[in-house]
């Protein structure tokens, strides 16, 4: 088994390192953060006492971080300090441009490097569930999946670096934008009187189906394992779908791409957001809905 240091412990990182543990792995961990660098520690990881010192004989290293100036900052310090032959995985959701510039830092140091953001939320974090969407070299990649397959369930090569950060975010652009307009059929439907079973049942059965309706209903009732059953407690909070949308805004316009609904998905959610619901899971954007159509 490799020893593994992981840089990032919050909410996805923590459940991420202690799967990586429980699979047989020797965990390194490091955050600024002292809770969670306790939690890691409660869940059998050891503790460096900083970045650079988590990366010390360590065969691969992960990084699960904020921001693209997070994911550089933190590489500029680690990557000199890596011994030959590591690899090195940043499952953060950051934008192409930095994933791009953060490869090319890593290969100007040898260091063989993927980017591998992922999707599952804490569920998936905490059920070894995942799905991680990499970008890299074909060899980086091989090395990266037998890790990686200790924290999720489907992997995918979607081509050179870069490009897991570009699935990642033309995904979540689907997702925003297919949970707002589930949520407006079921705004819809309670107005004509229709009960939320009755739409469920037909439009999951029918060309209405989507994942947002059929994994993460908006309403209470028709899937019990969604947040709507309990108060809407995330999950995927409303505030990263924001920074998803954004990022694939910022993505479109410099690739000189047209996403009109798109571009308003991250309005509508930067407005719910704004509302003091950033903690809220983005399927709780069905509350805003509900909201427009009372003004």
């Amino acid at each position: 088994m490799a020893t593994i240091a992981f840089i990032g412990l919050g909410n996805m990182g923590v459940p991420m390192a202690a799967n990586l543990v429980k699979a047989g792995h020797k965990v390194v961990a490091f955050d600024l953060v002292a809770a969670s660098r306790n939690q890691a520690e409660s869940d059998g990881a050891a503790i460096a006492e900083s970045a650079v010192a988590s990366v010390k004989g360590a065969e691969v290293v992960i990084t699960m971080l904020p921001a693209g100036r997070h994911v550089l900052s933190v590489w500029t310090d680690i990557v000199p300090a890596m011994g030959n032959g590591t690899l090195i995985i940043d499952c953060s959701t950051i934008d192409v441009e930095s994933a791009k510039q953060a490869h090319e830092f890593a290969a100007r140091h040898g260091v063989a490097s993927i980017d591998a953001p992922v999707s599952g939320g804490t569920g998936g974090a905490r059920g070894a569930t995942l799905t991680f969407m990499c970008g890299g070299e074909e060899e980086a990649f091989a090395a990266a999946k037998p890790v990686l397959e200790k924290m999720g369930r489907k992997i995918v090569h979607c081509g050179g670096g870069g490009a897991g950060q570009a699935a990642k975010i033309c995904n979540n652009m689907i997702l925003g934008i297919s949970m707002i307009a589930v949520s407006e059929a079921f705004s819809l439907a309670e107005k004509l009187g229709l009960s939320h079973q009755a739409l469920f049942d037909v439009a999951s059965t029918s060309s209405g189906q989507c994942w947002a309706l059929t994994s993460y209903c908006p309403v209470p009732g028709p899937v019990p394992t969604s947040p709507a059953n309990n108060d809407y407690k995330p999950g995927f909070a409303s505030a990263l779908m924001v920074k998803d949308l954004s990022l694939a805004q910022d993505a479109a316009k410099a690739a000189g791409a047209a996403t009109p609904l798109g571009k308003h998905a991250q309005e509508i959610y930067q407005a719910f957001a704004s509302e003091g619901s950033g903690d809220v899971d983005f399927s709780g954007i069905i509350q805003h809905v509900r909201h427009l159509a009372a003004k």
